[in-house]
């Protein structure tokens, strides 16, 4: 008889000190599938659900999927969302008995009443199931992991790449200790250890730096110690202000993963040796613009990275701060994604291609912070439903929306000006609205470090650009009430 088991996902990465609440609207903006939808949707994606899906037909699973959701990161979820999306997975265990639970969750998300929405989720799901079905959770690199997290999943997996390239291994390395733990080959149980730091792991990145070298030394440590199944390192997220929040390490062992402290101990102190170490350097607006101002002769584009806008941190992705500079700059041939704004897309729609328009752009959200928005006049060019097929590496397969968009260009710059706040990491992004980024002199994205593995290969130069967005490094410009303390670099430098 096939083994039943219950696969789900719920996604979001939570900014605390975001004013704008992720809802419910936003999930559906960006992934939400029930039921059959969900294969119809993700089957044959380099997603953890299309590992799922796929680890069913390798091992003859029956599959019970009641939700894939995932949102841009933000805002808190508001709770009555909040217990619309967990409520679809708990509701599904009347479906039961299950043998085994494999959930694609974020592990950073914060609610309006649970600053630790995943393991709220697994303790509510431990309720309905009890203590002894296998559950196996995948994680994003950037989790804040949780004692209860740790203490109710059996199994821990977080990726191991930023920019996020394995989300399939990933979910397929969990499905396979699921598989063995229910065969009675291992008895896995987890934990999570961290430290007195915030800020670490160089944010994650793994083009090598200090997160490349703890995760090599993580696999040393591994082989030496039979009975370790996974060693999970997360860099965590530093824009919550919830007590979990920074770098940890969990294991999965084979029975109590406790004896493995030692271990754990070890990776924590070169999470604290290397805290200060960043790889990346950061520029200013006028260093940029200088830079972008030059004769390349290359024929590939200068990247520009708008890294304190990155939707992908909570960011609010409508900062025109860049863009200012850039059209300020009489920038040719030059492209920039993306603004969010609704209401300036729709006039552009209205107008319609090949229309002069005037328009107040950007910086809406919170304009009192980040304002003020920016006037332009430009010539629409492209209008569309926003819809396209990432090629990857990131995301591979999956659809995504930017929502109805025009493509405005202003002097020599085409923005697109998009309905949805979405992270730039897809060359689809602009070829889909008709813009060839490999043929512009300079692309501006709206990213952190996933833009990296699609366009830092087609560019003569990549910048991280600080524009003063949200997701500023300067984490002393925020306010933290729950964090533990004292923690690095809040108190201690």
């Amino acid at each position: 008889m096939a083994r039943k088991i219950l696969s789900a996902e719920i996604s979001h990465e939570t900014n605390t000190f975001s004013i704008l609440p992720t809802t419910l609207s936003l999930y559906k903006a960006r992934r939400y599938y029930r039921g059959e939808e969900i294969a119809q949707a993700l089957s044959g994606t380099k997603t953890e659900i299309g590992a799922h899906l796929d680890a069913a037909k390798k091992y003859g699973w029956e599959l019970v999927q009641p939700i894939a959701a995932a949102a841009t990161p933000g805002g808190k979820t508001p709770a009555k969302d909040w217990a619309h999306l967990s409520g679809a997975i708990l509701e599904a265990c009347q479906e039961g008995p299950f043998d085994g639970v494999l959930l694609s969750l974020h592990g950073a998300m914060v609610t309006e009443d649970q600053d630790d929405a995943e393991g709220n989720l697994l303790r509510r799901l431990r309720g309905k199931l009890g203590p002894d079905v296998p559950i196996a959770i995948s994680l994003d690199i950037h989790a804040n992991v949780s004692n209860a997290m740790a203490r109710l999943a059996h199994i821990v997996i977080a990726y191991r790449t930023y920019p996020h390239i394995d989300q399939y291994e990933r979910g397929m390395e969990a499905a396979d200790l699921l598989q063995r733990a229910m065969n009675g080959e291992i008895r896995p149980r987890s934990l999570v250890w961290r430290g007195p730091v915030l800020e670490g792991l160089d944010y994650g990145r793994t083009q090598g730096g200090p997160m490349s070298r703890i995760l090599a030394h993580a696999d040393q440590l591994r082989q030496i110690n039979p009975g370790i199944l996974a060693i999970t390192v997360c860099a965590g997220f530093v824009w919550a202000d919830i007590p979990d929040a920074g770098p940890s390490v969990t294991i999965t062992a084979h029975g109590d993963a406790s004896r493995f402290k030692g271990v754990a101990e070890e990776l924590m102190k070169d999470v604290w040796e290397t805290r200060r170490e960043i790889t990346v350097p950061l520029y200013s607006l006028q260093e940029a613009m200088a830079e972008a101002r030059k004769e390349s002769g290359e024929g590939r584009p200068l990247i520009l990275a708008d890294f304190t806008d990155n939707p992908g941190s909570g960011g609010y992705g409508d900062s025109v701060r860049l863009l200012e500079a850039m059209i300020h700059a009489q920038l040719d041939n030059a492209a920039f994604g993306c603004v969010p704004d609704p209401e300036a897309a729709q006039k552009c729609i209205a107008e319609g291609v090949g229309q002069e328009v005037e328009i107040t752009l950007g910086a809406k959200i919170d304009p009192k912070t980040y304002g003020p928005s920016l006037k332009v006049r430009g010539t629409v060019e492209h209008l569309s439903d926003g819809k396209f097929i990432a090629q990857g590496p990131m995301s591979k397969g999956v659809q995504l929306s930017m929502g109805p968009t025009a493509v405005l260009r202003c002097g020599g710059v085409r923005v697109l000006v998009a309905t949805h706040n979405m992270q730039v990491y897809d060359l689809q992004v602009f070829l889909s609205q008709k813009i060839d980024p490999r043929a512009c002199s300079v692309v501006a994205v709206k990213s952190w470090h996933h833009f990296r593995a699609a366009f830092e290969p087609i560019s003569r130069k990549v910048m991280l650009v600080d524009s003063g967005g949200l997701a500023s490094r300067d984490l002393k410009r925020f306010t933290y009430h729950k964090i533990r303390r004292p923690i690095y670099p809040l108190d201690m430098e």
